[in-house]
């Protein structure tokens, strides 16, 4: 049985930084895509960015610049640095990781979700 735990999340100045991580546990096989998405209240999740195994990397427009997405292959874990936080970025953010396993081929997991909030 596959998890994903988040971690990282919490409440930081505009301006301020945080670091998500997301590690992926069980008979993990192959993880061919790793991704964050966020969903604020009252909209619609969106896509935050993207790490292919190829290490090709893919953000949102409103991201670019200012958040880095990157892994750690060994440890099946994917990071998300976002500096420069606004205000938008408020929102509950979970991981996913495209995989397969022992047991089944590629399939998408989710994480549970880890809250950031930007506010003075």
């Amino acid at each position: 049985q596959v998890q994903l735990v988040e971690s990282g999340g919490g409440l930081v100045q505009p301006g301020g930084s945080l670091r998500l991580s997301c590690a992926a546990s069980g008979s993990i096989v192959n993880i061919y895509l790793m991704g964050w998405y966020r969903q604020a209240p009252g909209k619609q999740r969106e896509l935050v960015a993207t790490i292919a195994k190829t290490g090709r990397t893919n953000y949102a427009d409103s991201v670019k610049g200012r958040f880095t997405i990157s892994r750690d292959t060994a440890k099946n874990t994917g990071f998300l640095q976002m500096d420069s936080l606004k205000p938008e970025d408020t929102a509950v953010y979970s991981c996913t990781m495209v995989m397969d396993t022992s047991v089944t081929g590629p399939r998408n997991y989710w994480g549970q979700g880890t809250q950031v909030t930007v506010s003075s």
